[in-house]
């Protein structure tokens, strides 16, 4: 059995997580922590695990709980994961963090959008954590930077458009609509029912979003040259899930078959991405509660543009999801392994 520890288990993503984990046949749960929950069974503060485990939830040093696991997956705020993956590594241990501090390889460009790093030396060794396109290094890391649910969904739906040369690099633009937990679990103003409920905002407008040198910097690898996006954030009255609507000048003479045809061909093995057919597009209520990306393709007929639609549970293929998807890949399990559940739709 892998023995696995969630360091900051108590938020949102660390539920998710734990939801996977638990009944994932190669797993054992070893450790959990929380510093404002220390002491305090998890099934008291997520009554959804009343009666399948006894788990308590720890306040407990990286040192303690290297002791207990060989899997450690970080879901720490962006910033403290920095703080403490050295120790886990030192100590032999596989490290996935959730958070954003080692997604950027540059540590100048992370100190811009996030403030200085505490472990640069760091950003080289980790592994971006998308499967379906850096499988083999994430095979052999000991480090993964696992990505945000925003370049999840914008990636997926972008790369075989970028990798077959069939996009207008400096057209993109990007429209993305995410649910409530995307923001986590600690309250706050903007988050409260009465702030949400029958309202549909945008936020962080004007290029401010801090995933985006993350998007650019993966985009600009599949492509092979500098990428500059416009994105736009939208908050949904829902719990979950992300749309993201992309835009971009499509080569000349494209046919939509032919565009379906690319994307089919791109993600034929890919048992995580599914592709609509012809004229159908995905609605996040179908990939809700699962580990699934459904992409559609399109061409407007009057301005010859594609239009991408990507679909995403942010809370699992954004984060815990496609974390457990790269540990199953680290340990040499079945990749499908405990993330074959289906949407909850209705």
């Amino acid at each position: 059995m892998i023995k696995v520890g969630v360091y900051g288990a108590s938020g949102y993503t660390g539920l998710e997580l734990l939801k996977h984990l638990l009944f994932h046949p190669a797993v054992a749960v070893t450790a959990i922590t929380s510093r404002r929950y220390a002491g305090v069974p998890l099934m008291d503060v997520y009554p959804v695990f009343q009666g399948l485990t006894d788990l308590t939830f720890m306040n407990a040093s990286p040192a303690e709980v290297a002791r207990l696991a060989d899997v450690v997956f970080l879901a720490l705020p962006h910033g403290v994961s920095m703080t403490v993956a050295p120790a886990f590594l030192a100590a032999g241990k596989k490290v996935i963090d959730l958070s954003a501090d080692f997604r950027l390889r540059d540590a100048a460009e992370y100190e811009r959008w996030y403030g200085k790093h505490a472990a640069p030396v760091l950003l080289a060794q980790a592994a971006y954590g998308i499967p379906e396109l850096y499988r083999e290094t994430i095979r052999k890391a000991s480090l993964v930077a696992n990505p945000g649910c925003y370049p999840t969904s914008v990636i997926l739906g972008l790369a075989p458009l970028l990798k077959a040369g069939w996009i207008d690099t400096a057209s993109i633009i990007v429209d993305a609509k995410s649910g409530v937990s995307g923001a986590g679990r600690e309250p706050q103003v903007a988050s409260l029912f009465c702030e949400v409920n029958e309202g549909f905002k945008a936020y962080n407008v004007g290029g401010q979003h801090r995933h985006i040198p993350e998007m650019e910097q993966e985009l600009a690898t599949l492509a092979g040259c500098e990428i500059r996006i416009s994105f736009t954030p939208h908050l949904l009255p829902v719990n979950r899930g992300i749309l993201s609507t992309i835009y971009g000048s499509l080569r000349p003479d494209t046919t939509p078959d032919e565009l379906t045809d690319l994307y089919r061909r791109h993600y034929q093995d890919e048992p995580f991405v599914r592709i609509c057919k012809p004229g159908a597009f995905p609605n996040i209520s179908s990939v809700c509660g699962s580990n699934f990306c459904d992409i559609g393709v399109t061409i407007d007929k009057r301005t010859k543009r594609v239009i991408i639609l990507s679909a995403i549970d942010n809370l699992i293929k954004g984060a815990a999801g496609q974390a457990i998807q790269n540990m199953n890949l680290i340990c040499g399990c079945s990749e499908e392994t405990g993330l074959t559940g289906i949407s909850r739709f209705p």
